[in-house]
C-alpha cells in the first residue's frame, strides 16, 4: 500500500473532470441557499452524511472486491435523478481514463469495456484505488472528501468566496468526514456478505430536485 498514491488520488489537480462539476452548488447559489461560508459548511455537512456517504460506501466496497458491475447498479438505484446518474458516468469516464493511465489494472479495463459510456463515479474510484494498492477505508475517504471539496471549490467562483473561509469548512468537517468513511467502510464489509443492499441509500432530495432544474438551465458555469 502507498498512501501517497491517496494523495495522487484525491488532488483536485488529478485529471478526472471534477473540476467541471460544483457537485450541486451552482444550483444552491443560485435557489439563495448558499450565500456564505456558513451556509456553504451546512450544504457541505448535509451532502457529506447523504450523497457523500453512498459515494463512500461504493468506493470502498468496490475497493473490497465486490463485483463493480453490481455496484454500478447499485449506484443507479441509488440516484433518481437522471440529470445526476449522466453526471456520475460522465465523471466515471473521466475518471477511469486518468485511473488506467496511472495505475493499468485488468479490472479497470474489463470495467470500462463493460460500461463504454462510463460507469458511476464512485465505483471506478474505488476500483482505482484497489489498483493503486490502497485499502477500501482508503477510497472511502476519497469519496467521502471529494463530495464535499468539490462544493467548497465551486463557491469561492462562484460567490467570491474567500478561498481561506472555503478551506475552513473543509478543515472543520474533518472530523465527520473520517465517521463518514469508516461508516462507509463497515458497510462495504457488510456487502460483501450480504451483496449490494447493505451499502446505504441515504437520500438527498434537494440535490436531486436542483440537479435537474440546474440540467436544464440554458447558462450554467458547471455542467452539474
Amino acid at each position: 500500500m502507498s498512501r501517497a498514491a491517496l494523495l495522487v488520488l484525491a488532488d483536485g489537480r488529478f485529471p478526472a473532470g471534477g473540476h467541471a462539476h460544483s457537485g450541486g452548488a451552482e444550483e444552491a447559489v443560485g435557489a439563495g441557499r448558499i450565500r456564505d461560508a456558513g451556509d456553504l459548511a451546512a450544504f457541505c455537512r448535509g451532502r457529506l452524511h447523504t450523497a457523500g456517504l453512498v459515494a463512500a460506501a461504493l468506493a470502498a466496497a468496490a475497493a473490497d472486491g465486490t463485483d463493480p458491475l453490481a455496484l454500478d447498479e447499485a449506484a443507479d438505484a441509488r440516484t433518481p435523478s437522471p440529470a445526476l446518474r449522466t453526471a456520475a458516468r460522465r465523471l466515471g469516464r473521466q475518471l477511469m481514463r486518468a485511473a488506467r493511465a496511472a495505475w493499468p489494472d485488468p479490472a479497470l479495463d474489463a470495467l470500462a469495456a463493460a460500461r463504454p459510456r462510463g460507469a458511476h463515479q464512485p465505483v471506478v474510484l474505488g476500483l482505482a484505488a484497489r489498483a493503486a494498492g490502497l485499502t477500501p477505508l482508503d477510497a472511502a475517504h476519497a469519496a467521502a472528501y471529494e463530495s464535499v471539496s468539490g462544493p467548497a471549490t465551486a463557491t469561492v467562483r462562484l460567490l467570491s468566496l474567500d478561498p481561506f473561509d472555503a478551506t475552513a469548512v473543509l478543515a472543520r468537517l474533518a472530523p465527520e468526514l473520517n465517521q463518514v468513511a469508516a461508516r462507509a467502510t463497515e458497510a462495504a464489509r457488510r456487502c460483501a456478505a450480504e451483496g449490494p443492499g447493505a451499502l446505504p441509500a441515504a437520500s438527498a432530495p434537494l440535490l436531486e430536485i436542483g440537479a435537474e432544474a440546474h440540467a436544464a438551465r440554458s447558462v450554467r458555469l458547471f455542467a452539474s
